[in-house]
């Protein structure tokens, strides 16, 4: 049978990573470092998915299995941009092109998809903290031999939650080693003093040949015992200093450091980390990568381009568009929208700001901070920092736009909470990527803003339906009102290519109708509306009559509205793009239990189960709120509403 991606002759004998322990000597790994690399181009050229990341650790990556007893050696990576190289030599090389599809292999590390996937990731800089714990397990568990790996990319360290792992393993007895995978880059140019501060480190040729001299010195008088091993780490800590003119930081930690390495000469990385295997406690490798390396399109061009670049030809690395009949002008993407609408808005009123966690090209705000750098905020990966430096922000008199994505947003829920909306400051989150978001999958998906927002005393909870009403929105958040305030869009493009219009006001909890109807009411929060639009068409050429709510608002809800509805239907659907428990449904009915109103209401949305990977089409399908699945409902609805009807008039003429 051919093989949809075949694999050279090396990387075709292996099947897990014994094979590569035990088929092959340490001259032969270059070869299969090239094969390897060959196969993620060829599958990702032609199936796109994440790249630069991974074509960066290839070489790390074979020496972590061959030199480790992988699975029972464990190894996390952070956020798992970097694994296809790890999914390749553990088992899945063969389904590798249902990588990120529909039913396929995760994009990420995912334990329940192998056992060498030892942690579930997809957010950043989780992966220290994890391979302790997996590390104080094996202690507490008495299996000493087991080795913890962490690779985590200086993007991801620059987290709180990357140092408050650091903290705690310098004071633990554990069988740690951290990688860092050192590129100058998450996803677009990293930022921070960190960034600076490991760039001095790696560029010191000085301290790196006097730290060769002494790890040398090391090495020949380890025999006498560990006195005289102390007092040479003392000696290379104070030459470290001198030389840096501060201590190294991860010392500092109680982690021996060790570095910079060439994370691309596989010969040295395995006698590195053979050398480690044999050094008790936290120990940091500092491993000195490039991404995309060793495909030359990708070196040369843009790595926040080659982060996932889409369909190209392998050959010359030219992007392939898909081919199009040119219908006139598109609607452009919801992100898009806000990066150009802030820019307007920050024209208009000296005192807003925008703020993002490492996201600038992905939520659009680089717009701004190409036209106002001295306006807009790249704070590294940390979500935390971003709200609460708004929160400070906003207690100069100045307007953030603090822009996180949903799924993001997460790890930030207490400084919403304590440091924005308790205080009642003026930021305005703007939250991306809200709903499903794709391939990604359940990491990544924006399902929970709407709960997690509308609990919040002082909120705003918005969702616009369409380009016009992000914009509009955004206008009525920093202009007409004075505390937190919520507008989250999805990923992908809206509805409307006309977008740009003059700002207008939206009242703050007021939906709009925008279709009469006699049989059901159908309330849509958010762009998902648009499905819900094509769903209605399809019922009404059945002669079923549906009046359509746009709600434009969680929080507050348009209670007159409600009151029109409830007043007038008995049949209720809502639709919503996020999950159904304690979201935007949940709300209808709770307004409609408080208010006395009686109706059936059926809630359409993302259901209580995590939603894997695929296109948002099939996965709006699977849970059940694409266009088709809207139209079945509001048929199922009628047929029950011509039932009751039948009885009632059944039992009026036997009375």
């Amino acid at each position: 049978i051919m093989k949809p991606f075949p694999a050279g002759p090396f990387l075709e004998k292996i099947k897990i990573p014994a094979d590569l322990r035990e088929n092959f000597n340490p001259e032969e790994l270059e070869q299969v470092c090239a094969e390897l690399r060959q196969f993620i181009i060829d599958v990702v050229s032609e199936k796109g998915g994440h790249f630069g990341a991974s074509l960066g650790v290839v070489e790390l990556t074979v020496a972590l299995h061959y030199t480790f007893n992988t699975p029972k050696d464990q190894i996390v990576w952070d956020v798992g941009h970097q694994a296809y190289g790890h999914k390749i030599l553990t088992g899945r090389r063969e389904n590798f092109h249902t990588n990120r599809k529909y039913k396929g292999l995760s994009g990420f590390p995912k334990r329940s998809e192998s056992e060498y996937d030892t942690f579930g990731v997809g957010h950043s800089s989780t992966s220290i903290s994890a391979a302790l714990g997996m590390a104080v397990g094996s202690r507490l568990n008495a299996d000493r031999d087991r080795h913890h790996i962490a690779v985590i990319g200086d993007g991801a360290m620059t987290a709180g939650l990357a140092f408050e792992g650091l903290n705690h393993a310098g004071i633990e007895d554990s069988n740690l080693l951290v990688i860092l995978n050192d590129n100058c880059m998450s996803i677009d140019p990293n930022v921070g003093a960190l960034k600076e501060y490991l760039t001095d480190i790696t560029t010191s040729h000085t301290y790196n040949k006097v730290k060769d001299e002494v790890w040398n010195l090391l090495g020949q008088i380890s025999k006498f015992g560990p006195n005289a091993q102390a007092v040479v780490q003392k000696v290379e800590n104070a030459i470290k200093s001198a030389i840096l003119k501060q201590s190294n930081m991860f010392e500092s930690l109680n982690f021996r450091y060790f570095g910079p390495v060439d994370g691309h000469n596989i010969e040295h990385l395995t006698k590195v980390l053979a050398d480690l295997k044999d050094i008790p406690g936290p120990k940091l490798l500092h491993c000195v990568t490039r991404k995309g390396a060793k495909y030359e399109p990708s070196e040369l061009g843009s790595p926040t381009k080659w982060h996932a670049p889409g369909l190209f030809n392998k050959e010359t690395g030219e992007s392939i568009q898909t081919t199009e009949v040119d219908t006139g002008p598109k609607p452009p993407k919801f992100q898009d929208v806000f990066g150009q609408t802030i820019i307007d808005l920050a024209k208009k009123n000296r005192r807003i700001v925008g703020v993002t966690p490492a996201m600038p090209s992905g939520c659009s705000l680089k717009m701004m901070m190409e036209q106002m750098p001295d306006r807009a905020f790249d704070v590294g990966i940390a979500e935390q920092h971003a709200v609460t430096f708004s929160a400070g922000m906003a207690t100069s008199g100045l307007i953030p736009f603090c822009n996180i994505y949903s799924s993001f947003m997460q790890r930030a829920y207490d400084q919403v909470v304590h440091d924005v909306a308790l205080q009642n400051l003026h930021v305005v989150f703007c939250l991306d990527r809200a709903g499903i978001a794709g391939a990604d999958g359940p990491t990544h998906h924006g399902a929970f803003d709407l709960a997690y927002m509308r609990c919040i005393p002082n909120m705003v909870v918005a969702a616009p339906m369409d380009e016009v009403d992000l914009r509009n929105m955004m206008y009525t958040a920093s202009e007409k009102h004075r505390g937190p305030f919520s507008i989250r869009y999805p990923r992908g493009t809206g509805s409307i290519a006309d977008w740009r219009n003059e700002f207008s006001e939206i009242a703050i909890g007021k939906g709009r109708k925008l279709k009469n109807g006699d049989d059901i009411a159908l309330l849509s929060i958010g762009a998902i509306g648009t499905e819900a639009q094509k769903g209605i068409a399809e019922v009404e050429k059945k002669g079923i009559s549906v009046a359509h709510y746009d709600m434009r608002f969680v929080k507050p809800l348009d209670e007159i509205m409600l009151h029109e509805i409830f007043g007038r239907f008995k049949s209720v659907i809502t639709v919503e793009d996020g999950t159904i428990q304690g979201g935007f449904g949940s709300a209808v009915i709770e307004w409609m239990a408080e208010q006395g109103y009686h109706a059936k209401v059926t809630r359409l949305g993302m259901p209580d189960r995590w939603v894997e990977h695929g296109t948002q089409a099939e996965l709006y399908a699977e849970c059940g709120y694409d266009a088709e699945a809207i139209a079945a409902q509001l048929c199922e609805e009628m047929e029950q509403l011509e039932i009751k009807k039948n009885l009632r008039d059944n039992n009026a003429q036997s009375a």
